[in-house]
């Protein structure tokens, strides 16, 4: 018996009809040719405040009472949730209070403020946040509004699956990113109880903040070191007791998926989907790049979130380029006469290579008086030419040490 019913999930989406924007599904041409069949995003990164979380905490909040809500909310966050649960509280007359992490995202920081929520920094992790927040709820009798591990939120973040169906009603694989577990257990518990054919459900999990595969191993939640990772908004040490629940007895599996793939899935969606998608809202196209082999067509991929500091931005895309083979750095040892550089500047251009960047080191320890080293940003056109310009220049007698 499932413990949220999908009738709580239908009050769910009627209660947000006038609050969530049915976000658009949209097609992967070049996903769907690499595995053989449908596939499509689910844009929840265009939802307003730049994620799914707005459903879930404002159903949260809505279906308190007028009491509970004059006595505040509080909240623990990343930056998502965050955003959330300030824009709810606003929209539905309470003030909120946030802890979010020690170097949280500037532009989540900023909009949760700009949404009125006061914003506390307790700590460098989300767990400690989460304590923190308890600590504050119960001290100042506010109610906590927990990220994913709530019956109501997870009816809110059921309102996607609801959605899905509508969209592709002959959906075969949903696939989405897993931190704590309220997305996909609220879609999982939407899809499995309203669609009227088998639907597999994947999760996707960073490979260094991966808390449910130890703990459906061990049969209950366990707590995780985990390690830093560029999908901060799914960096979640533990499972909650609900979630976990509905993971393990709704979800068909959760996969886990590498920086490298999250950084590329990046830049596919940018590239080619035109979506502007977090690393954690990336997570469940890591999952297709590693794991197609896990899903059946037509396949519905979840872009959970788009809120990306830019700086941040410019950093995962050009590791994604890095990943895809398409980004080459290169430490290159020259003769140190004029012309040298303009030389191999030269052969750069033949091999069809953009330079990016150049620096030019002429005197240092290292190097022999006789010689100058170059370290070269470059762009090539995938692996194949990363290598070939290597061999090339190796060839005509330079010198090289690939990366920084």
């Amino acid at each position: 018996m499932v413990s949220v019913p999908i009738e709580d999930v239908q009050d769910a989406r009627e209660l947000l009809s006038a609050v969530a924007v049915p976000t658009p599904l949209i097609p992967s041409r070049v996903l769907s040719e690499a595995i053989g069949g449908p596939v499509l995003f689910k844009c929840e990164n265009l939802q307003r405040t730049g994620s799914f979380k707005i459903r879930g905490a404002y159903v949260r909040i809505a279906r308190l009472s007028e009491e509970e809500r004059a006595r505040g909310v509080v909240a623990a966050s990343a930056g998502n949730h965050a955003q959330g649960v300030a824009l709810a509280a606003s929209m539905l007359g309470a003030k909120a209070t946030v802890f979010m992490p020690e170097g949280a995202p500037l532009p989540k920081v900023a909009a949760t403020r700009g949404y009125g929520a006061e914003v506390v920094f307790p700590g460098p992790t989300v767990d400690a946040c989460l304590e923190a927040a308890a600590e504050y709820a119960e001290e100042r009798g506010a109610v906590f509004i927990h990220p994913f591990d709530h019956p109501d939120v997870v009816a809110g973040q059921g309102t996607i699956g609801l959605e899905i169906l509508d969209q592709c009603p002959d959906v075969r694989t949903v696939v989405g990113a897993v931190g704590g577990g309220g997305l996909m257990s609220g879609i999982a518990t939407a899809i499995k109880q309203a669609a009227g054919h088998p639907v597999k459900i994947v999760g996707a999990q960073a490979k260094r903040a991966a808390a449910f595969p130890a703990s459906l191993a061990a049969g209950y939640p366990v707590r995780i070191d985990v390690q830093p990772t560029m999908a901060d908004g799914i960096s979640v040490g533990r499972p909650g007791e609900l979630t976990y629940e509905l993971v393990s007895e709704l979800l068909d599996a959760v996969v886990t998926v590498t920086e490298e793939s999250i950084s590329q899935a990046l830049l596919l969606c940018l590239e080619r989907a035109k979506q502007v998608v977090e690393p954690a809202g990336a997570a469940g196209v890591a999952a297709l790049l590693e794991h197609s082999y896990a899903v059946r067509t037509p396949v519905v991929a979840v872009l959970s979130g788009g809120n990306i500091d830019p700086l941040l931005m410019a950093k995962v895309l050009r590791h994604g380029l890095a990943g895809a083979g398409r980004y080459l750095v290169v430490r290159c040892r020259l003769k140190d006469r004029p012309g040298a550089l303009v030389t191999l500047l030269g052969e750069l251009a033949g091999f069809g290579v953009n330079v990016l960047d150049v620096v030019h080191e002429r005197i240092a320890a290292r190097l022999p008086v006789e010689e100058a080293e170059v370290l070269l940003q470059l762009e090539t056109r995938g692996t194949e030419h990363s290598e070939e310009v290597t061999r090339r220049l190796r060839e005509r007698g330079y010198t090289l040490t690939i990366g920084n």
